[in-house]
């Protein structure tokens, strides 16, 4: 689950970590009296939407007067964003976060991560701050700093001031800093954090270091620990088809292609993807309906697989293992009669009951195009979407 900015620093706040001063805010008038709020000639006005790299795409903007202030928030409000992150049809901005500026000496990278090679936290930290991650390897790939922190003992004071020593801050930082760093591990840890990213964290004029933008994602699986995090949840953020997919306990990811995918876990599934790409077509999902296939489950899926306007054709590929394929073609056979299927449908069944399930859909007098192997699905899925 993802949160916005604002909410992430309300919760940083809580382990140490200095902010700007700032308001969120739902209308231009609450712009320019938030503005006039805060003790600072300058102010930024940004964007609260759920991705990265706003300031390329217009979704953060310094402002130094109420007119300008005003004119940001009128032109941002009720608009997408599009940025690298969001994909072409952005993120609509619904409320902005008016912030204090700052005298900015320099800027730092810094994120917390979870290594799953290594089964531990990760701190990956750059001296060049206000850049992407993913530029930064790229470019230079040896100012990228990664410290491995042992889950039995936590982020020790060594490693946050060697941390702080290699980003090359100064002395009188050292501690003001290691604060900052292990203040984000115990964040992290304390609300099951998958990532927690400060970038740009920076060091003020004045020698403060603050975190002048947050972000933070948190482990779905682990939200019923935390209440106060769930709570914080942005649904109009989010694909709708993925809130719907959730809420019948679905795991759907929407993506580009014309292919709409139903498959029962999570590896045969990215394998699915995988033929269909190799085979020259596009996904367009990740769907695994997971242990059960009954009608009713089977229909929800085909249903948010075809809210997608530019799926052309759909692939069912199920392994039957505690399941067997004759129910689950009883519940294809039962789903496919109460919903109205416009492209054209490839099954492939494999495992327990695998002749009888297949005959069923055979006899069954639906448009359905069998397939025998993943191969043999994929390559007539990608026809039929080319056709």
């Amino acid at each position: 689950m993802h949160i916005h900015e604002y909410q992430a620093k309300e919760i940083l706040v809580n382990y140490g970590v200095q902010v700007q001063p700032g308001t969120l805010v739902y209308s231009p008038d609450q712009a320019v009296a938030a503005y006039n709020s805060l003790a600072s000639e300058v102010c930024a006005v940004k964007a609260q939407v759920h991705s990265g790299a706003r300031g390329k795409a217009g979704g953060i903007r310094l402002c130094r007067n109420n007119d300008e202030v005003r004119r940001a928030a009128d032109e941002m409000l009720g608009t997408k964003l599009v940025t690298g992150q969001t994909g072409p049809g952005g993120k609509l901005v619904q409320k902005l976060y008016i912030e204090a500026g700052v005298d900015i000496e320099r800027e730092i990278y810094l994120a917390l991560v979870l290594d799953r090679a290594q089964q531990r936290h990760v701190v990956v930290a750059s001296a060049e701050g206000g850049m992407e991650i993913e530029e930064l390897a790229q470019e230079r790939p040896e100012s990228i700093l990664r410290i491995s922190i042992d889950p039995a003992s936590g982020m020790r004071h060594f490693q946050a001031h060697e941390l702080a020593f290699g980003l090359g801050l100064e002395s009188d930082l050292i501690k003001q800093a290691a604060t900052t760093f292990r203040g984000l591990y115990k964040a992290m840890i304390q609300l099951d954090a998958s990532m927690v990213e400060i970038n740009p964290l920076v060091v003020t004029r004045d020698q403060r270091v603050v975190a002048l933008d947050a972000k933070m994602d948190f482990d779905d699986n682990a939200l019923f620990r935390h209440r106060e995090v769930s709570e914080l949840r942005d649904m109009s953020q989010e694909d709708p088809r993925e809130t719907a997919a959730s809420d019948h306990d679905l795991s759907y990811v929407g993506l580009d292609g014309d292919i709409g995918c139903m498959i029962n876990g999570a590896g045969l599934a990215m394998a699915t993807m995988d033929m269909i790409k190799l085979s020259g077509g596009e996904p367009a999902n990740f769907l695994d309906i997971g242990g059960g296939a009954s009608p009713e489950r089977v229909a929800k899926a085909f249903d948010l697989v075809l809210q997608d306007g530019n799926v052309k054709a759909m692939l069912v590929n199920i392994f039957a293992g505690i399941n067997r394929c004759d129910w689950i073609a009883e519940g294809l056979i039962k789903a496919l009669n109460t919903i109205k299927l416009e492209v054209p449908l490839v099954v492939r069944l494999s495992g327990t009951n695998v002749e009888e399930g297949t005959q069923m859909l055979r006899d069954s007098g639906l448009p359905i195009i069998m397939a025998d192997t993943l191969a043999d699905a994929a390559q007539k899925a990608v026809s039929a979407a080319q056709a």
